[in-house]
C-alpha cells in the first residue's frame, strides 16, 4: 500500500466540521448522505467527542470506511449503558486482498473501547468474525416477503437471473396487479373500521402508547429518541438522480425515499402505530407495535393496506410473527428467508445474558 496512507476516527464535532466544509462530498463516492450527517448531528446521545466512524484515505481518494455510532444499551432497572452499533465495513476493491480491512476494523473497535453490537453482517465475513473476540447475542429470521416477481430485487438475490431481465420485468408486472387485485379488496374489508393519524414528530399521547411497548427493548427508548429515529431528515429525495453529485455507502438517497409514521386508529383510540420506509418498491418496516392483542391482526391489515397504496412489491422485516400473519391473511408469492445474527464483543458490558434485538432496535435504514 501507498505510504500516503491515512487512518482517521470521526468524530461528532469534525463530522460537524466537515459538514460545514463540504469535505466528504467532493468526489463521486460519499461514505453516507449528507442528509444522514445531520441526521447523526441532531442527536443528543452522541457526544462530540464520540466516533461516528472510521475513514480511510489514500491521498484523496477513499479507499476505507465503517460506520458506527453510540447508542445507549437498556439496563431496565439501572442506569443506560453506552454501546457502539457498527453499521457497515467497507474496503475498496483494490485492497480486498490487504491487511487495510483487518486494520481499519481494529481500529474502529478500540476507538469504541471495545464496547460494540453489530445487528447482522454479510455471510462473505462469516470466518473473520468466527476468529475474532464476539459473541451471538441474538439470531433471527430476516423475512423479504415479494408481492410480485420484482426483477431487481430477484437478480439482487440471485445474479444468474441478469440475462432475463426483459422476461421477469413482463412477470412482475403480471403477476404485481393479479396480487393487487386479490388482496386491495380484502384490506379494505379488513380495514374498513379504521383510520389513519400520519404523524412526522410523536406528541405525548402517542409517546405515552409507544413507552409500556419499548420498556424491555434493547435499546433504551425515550420519546427524544424515537423522535429522531423516524425523522425524515435523514433521506434526500433525488427526483434526477443521475445528476446528483455523489453517490453513498449508505442508504438514504434515492429518487422515491422517505419515511411514514402513523397512529392506527379504531373509534378514535391508538391501537396500534407503525412506522416504514419506502424506497423505490421497497416498504422497510421500522416499528410495528400494537396494543392490546385482539388488534394485531387489525394492525396487519393496516400495514398491507398502506403497501398497497405506495404501490410496493416487497417488504422487509426482522419480525418473524409479523411475516407469519401476513402471508396467513393476504396472497403472496413467496417469502425469502435468511439467518441474521447479532454480535457483541466480548468485553462489551452487557448487563444481561437474556438478550433479544428486536426489528426496531439498530434499525438506522
Amino acid at each position: 500500500m501507498s505510504k500516503d496512507l491515512q487512518i482517521i476516527g470521526i468524530t461528532k464535532k469534525m463530522l460537524r466540521e466537515a459538514v460545514a466544509k463540504n469535505s466528504y462530498w467532493k468526489g463521486s463516492l460519499a461514505p453516507f448522505p449528507k442528509s444522514k450527517a445531520l441526521w447523526l448531528l441532531s442527536n443528543s446521545r452522541i457526544e462530540e467527542e464520540d466516533y461516528c466512524g472510521v475513514i480511510g484515505y489514500e491521498g484523496e481518494k477513499m479507499i476505507s470506511f465503517i460506520f458506527m455510532f453510540p447508542d445507549l444499551l437498556n439496563n431496565k432497572e439501572s442506569e443506560p449503558t453506552k454501546i457502539y452499533w457498527m453499521i457497515s465495513w467497507w474496503v475498496h476493491k483494490q485492497y480486498k486482498n490487504t491487511v487495510l480491512g483487518t486494520y481499519i476494523y481494529n481500529e474502529a473497535v478500540n476507538l469504541t473501547g471495545k464496547q460494540i453490537l453489530i445487528k447482522s453482517y454479510a455471510e462473505n465475513v462469516n470466518s473473520f468474525y468466527e476468529k475474532q473476540p464476539f459473541t451471538v447475542i441474538a439470531s433471527r429470521l430476516r423475512h423479504t416477503i415479494f408481492f410480485s416477481m420484482d426483477a431487481s430485487m430477484l437478480i439482487g438475490k440471485f445474479r444468474f437471473l441478469k440475462n432475463f431481465r426483459f422476461f421477469l420485468n413482463k412477470i412482475d408486472a403480471a403477476t404485481a396487479t393479479i396480487i393487487k387485485l386479490v388482496n386491495k379488496p380484502i384490506a379494505r374489508s379488513r380495514t374498513k373500521e379504521l383510520s389513519y393519524e400520519y404523524i412526522n414528530q410523536l406528541e405525548d399521547i402517542t409517546w405515552d402508547f409507544i413507552e409500556p411497548l419499548c420498556k424491555n427493548d434493547l435499546i433504551y427508548k425515550t420519546k427524544e429518541y424515537v423522535n429522531w429515529q423516524l425523522n425524515n431528515i435523514q433521506y434526500t429525495q433525488t427526483p434526477i438522480p443521475q445528476k446528483h453529485p455523489y453517490i453513498s455507502l449508505q442508504t438514504g438517497t434515492s429518487n422515491n425515499i422517505y419515511i411514514h409514521n402513523l397512529k392506527i386508529m379504531k373509534q378514535n383510540k391508538i391501537i396500534g402505530f407503525l412506522s416504514y420506509v419506502i424506497n423505490y418498491n421497497e416498504l422497510n418496516i421500522k416499528y410495528f407495535l400494537v396494543g392490546e392483542e385482539d388488534n394485531y391482526y387489525l394492525c396487519v391489515d393496516a400495514l398491507i393496506e398502506n403497501l398497497i397504496q405506495k404501490k410496493a412489491k416487497f417488504i422487509f422485516t426482522d419480525d418473524t410473527k409479523l411475516s407469519d400473519a401476513i402471508t396467513k391473511r393476504y396472497k403472496t408469492i413467496f417469502t425469502h428467508k435468511v439467518i441474521k445474527k447479532g454480535l457483541a464483543h466480548k468485553e462489551t458490558k452487557l448487563g444481561s445474558e437474556n438478550l433479544e434485538m428486536l426489528n426496531r432496535d439498530g434499525h438506522f435504514y
